[in-house]
């Protein structure tokens, strides 16, 4: 019995998808007869042909009379990316919880179309392995791992993790690392040892909510710096929040933010790094998309980038890689007084992590089979970007903005001024869609309009007709709104 709910078509219909986006089937070839696919997969003809037919209305084939099926040269998107942000320029208090706890009910609530919360399916994710591995952890070291680990976590994890950080080009020790709860945990933590209450945080505009959360929880203020959806933050504002600011610390988007997708050039980092230390201020860098880009090269971190600088905390996880569920993640400092403060606090919240997940992920990472996962799921998400912004395209309202992320797996819209997507949110809601509404993602109030479609699902009919009904829904709401206009004249 198949352990996810996809119709067979549809799992053939993703088989072509990927050979398309890999490279092995190029646009204008020939594509494998419905014959020779049924044969090699083990499907009916007239599942082949429903596969087929799939793919053609997804641009992806084209069927030419008499001749068979071909792969489509697809057009280029027709829709503009969104406008560079333009947030207030002034630092105040956080209070975005009381915006979230609606949203955030239903973003995981399996009865809705999953295009709010950006949590990969597990259908992608390589948990089944690394369960096997936590079976025979628990099975062989079971008893002496019910206990608790150092306050930095498993140094055979920390190893592993400071080994890969060498491919991207950061020079880690073991002991420059602290294993956390996630991502989140290793944010929070470094803004603790860095910051006090009161202080004030520069950050991209819009920005992820769970950054927000922390910030709130910390009694921080929040500076939205303006923020291009390709190239990342404005380094003029920056420079001017520095300056006149007095801002000591920021909080950035290492390789796609979210929710802009943006990845800020290397040369726009190293000037970012020069403004940082000019002003003698900390970076905390946010890399947990890092992983997941669609280009031929990882994206260089910002602690990459000078390897010399004590003022970067790095902050990542594999929760969008592999297992949110085992919240593993780390923090790495190269300055012995930040993982001090850093340890401290770690005792004083949680002690320690569980060190069998530990032990059971440093084994996953030493069997070599991580990178080979990670090619799998980049391909997925590449393909569910590019198949989620056509129906974008096709069904949205007019003037209907979207972001172009080189990686990661969520996609940003700017809709007409007149659709409000708080309201959108509860029409969806109706329709069984979810999704995340733009003011989420800011404290001032800028991104009424916009919304965010997570792209972590393998594309499937349903998240297809969800994306083109919420279309539908979005263009009735501008279509009413034109009409209030008028009648009013």
């Amino acid at each position: 019995m198949r352990a996810h709910p996809h119709f067979r078509y549809e799992e053939v219909a993703n088989l072509i998808a990927g050979l398309v986006d890999s490279g092995t089937l190029r646009p204008g070839s020939r594509a494998p007869s419905l014959r020779e696919i049924s044969k090699q997969q083990r499907v009916s003809l007239s599942t082949a042909l429903q596969a087929y037919r799939l793919l053609e209305d997804r641009g992806v084939l084209e069927a030419r009379p008499q001749s068979g099926h071909y792969v489509a040269s697809r057009a280029a998107l027709r829709l503009e990316p969104p406008a560079i942000s333009n947030p207030p320029g002034r630092a105040a208090p956080v209070v975005i919880s009381p915006t979230l706890s609606k949203v955030m009910q239903y973003s995981v609530d399996p009865r809705f179309v999953p295009l709010g919360g950006a949590i990969p399916s597990a259908e992608l994710l390589a948990a089944a392995r690394l369960d096997r591995f936590l079976a025979r952890a628990a099975r062989t070291k079971g008893v002496s791992y019910n206990t608790y680990t150092e306050p930095k976590g498993e140094l055979r994890l920390r190893q592993e993790i400071a080994r890969r950080a060498v491919r991207w080009g950061t020079a880690l020790s073991p002991e420059d690392i602290v294993i956390t709860s996630g991502c989140m945990e290793a944010i929070a933590l470094a803004l603790s040892i860095v910051t006090r209450p009161g202080d004030t945080v520069a950050i991209e505009s819009p920005t992820y909510f769970g950054l927000l959360r922390s910030l709130e929880a910390l009694g921080l203020k929040a500076l939205e710096l303006p923020t291009d959806a390709a190239d990342g933050i404005d380094l003029s504002a920056l420079k001017t929040v520095l300056e006149r600011n007095g801002v000591k610390t920021c909080l950035f988007s290492s390789s796609f933010n979210n929710p802009l997708g943006c990845n800020m050039p290397s040369e726009n980092k190293l000037k970012v790094l020069a403004l940082l230390a000019r002003y003698r201020a900390t970076l905390i860098e946010d890399d947990i998309n890092g992983d997941i880009y669609f280009g031929p090269q990882r994206p260089v971190p910002f602690m990459a980038l000078d390897p010399s600088a004590n003022n970067i905390i790095y902050c990542s996880s594999f929760s969008k890689t592999v297992a949110p569920g085992y919240r593993i993640g780390w923090m790495a400092t190269k300055t012995a007084a930040q993982m001090q403060s850093a340890l401290e606090r770690k005792l004083a919240f949680t002690l320690s992590g569980p060190p069998l997940l530990q032990v059971a992920f440093a084994e996953f990472l030493s069997s070599g089979g991580y990178d080979n996962h990670l090619r799998r799921i980049r391909r997925a998400f590449e393909d569910t970007i590019g198949q989620m912004s056509r129906a974008v395209e096709r069904s949205f309202p007019a003037g209907t903005k979207v972001s172009r992320p080189a990686g990661s797996f969520v996609l940003w819209l700017e809709l007409p001024k007149s659709v409000q997507t708080a309201a959108l949110f509860d029409e969806a809601l109706k329709n069984g869609i979810c999704f995340i509404p733009g003011n989420a993602f800011s404290i001032s109030g800028r991104y009424g309009h916009c919304l965010r479609l997570s792209c972590g699902h393998g594309w499937n009919e349903r998240i297809e007709k969800g994306v083109m009904k919420l279309g539908k829904l979005a263009a009735a709401a501008a279509a009413r709104s034109e009409d209030a206009f008028f009648s009013k004249r």
